[in-house]
């Protein structure tokens, strides 16, 4: 596939996913014009504490291209986007974390959103390839298979409503989408999520701070799908060109355990601190197992996971390096 001179949207594009994905165009495809439109983050929270927004204007140091700011729940912020026309939009904004209790703001931003921009995807002619996520799946068994879903909690819910409604215009529509079910995504341009950042990041600064790892009783056998920031790149990049519109797992397809990135750390670190293991206060609304059936995946999109969890803490070690000594250190 060849981006260059084709126009792009990446919704959420301040974010960590969808700012890795603008970097990419830009660093491999310099002649696209990547159009970015985020809420950016302005302090404002939900009832849990968390900030509404995670988009963070460090994540997008170097980006040369267009950046709108505004609210995809807005329909007037989105009539901004009418000044271009679009080849692909990459919907990445949504309301991330699986914490927020607040039904309404759920459903009005990551689902009656959704219909605002299929619309706009269907005028312009553009490819649509957005954020589902594992958590569609809930306590469903291992390994999670597209329709076989259980959320837990509207965030889960909301997604999976996303994708419902993306099934009804893939069958009136000759437009490629695609939904990707992102599995414990990890990976640069993360930080900025907080508290809602992956376990890696989060295990990788206790220890550079000196402190024993804590960890939940058991973690040796609470398995996740760990997937690197990289081989969600290469899905999002092969799903442009999908051989069949659909809904598709974006995982590795292999379970690995909390404490293995705690050891694969400490063994990078060269630090041997004793862990603290803590009673788990999630019991009964926590996926103790997720690992992601990735056939479809691989006979539909041609994607193949290429980063192993001991490759991809590997490969992220010197930003959780750097952020310790530039963000948590400094305070900043």
């Amino acid at each position: 596939m060849n981006f260059d001179k084709k126009t792009i949207l990446i919704t959420g594009g301040a974010g960590f996913i969808g700012s890795n994905l603008a970097f990419w165009f830009q660093e491999n495809f310099p002649e696209a014009k990547v159009v970015i439109f985020d809420l950016f983050r302005t302090g404002e929270t939900f009832s849990n504490g968390n900030l509404r927004s995670f988009g963070h204007y460090k994540n997008l140091k170097g980006f040369r291209g267009e950046i709108i700011s505004g609210d995809i729940t807005k329909k007037e912020d989105l009539a901004r986007l009418e000044d271009f026309s679009f080849d692909y939009i990459f919907h990445e904004a949504a309301i991330s974390d699986t914490t927020v209790s607040d039904q309404k703001i759920m459903i009005d931003t990551n689902l009656n959103a959704f219909k605002d921009l299929l619309k706009m995807a269907q005028r312009m002619g553009a490819a649509m390839i957005y954020a589902s996520s594992g958590a569609t799946y809930g306590n469903a068994p291992a390994p999670q298979t597209v329709g076989r879903e259980d959320p837990a909690n509207i965030y889960g819910f909301s997604k999976l409503a996303m994708d419902h409604l993306a099934y009804d215009w893939m069958r009136r529509s000759d437009l490629p989408i695609v939904g990707l079910r992102y599995f414990n995504v990890y990976g640069p341009r993360e930080f900025f999520k907080n508290r809602t950042a992956s376990m890696v990041l989060q295990f990788g600064h206790q220890i550079l701070a000196g402190k024993n790892p804590r960890l939940f009783e058991g973690s040796d056998k609470i398995l996740r799908d760990f997937i690197y920031i990289d081989d969600v790149i290469q899905a999002n990049i092969k799903a442009c060109e999908p051989k069949r519109s659909g809904v598709y797992n974006v995982g590795t397809g292999k379970a690995r355990s909390f404490q293995d990135i705690v050891d694969i750390l400490q063994k990078e670190l060269g630090t041997d601190l004793p862990c603290e293991y803590i009673p788990n206060p999630y019991v009964g609304q926590y996926q103790f197992f997720t690992q992601a059936d990735i056939e479809p995946t691989r006979e539909y999109l041609g994607y193949e996971p290429e980063v192993s969890l001991e490759e991809g803490i590997r490969r992220y070690l010197p930003e959780i390096v750097r952020l310790y000594e530039t963000e948590v250190r400094s305070g900043k």
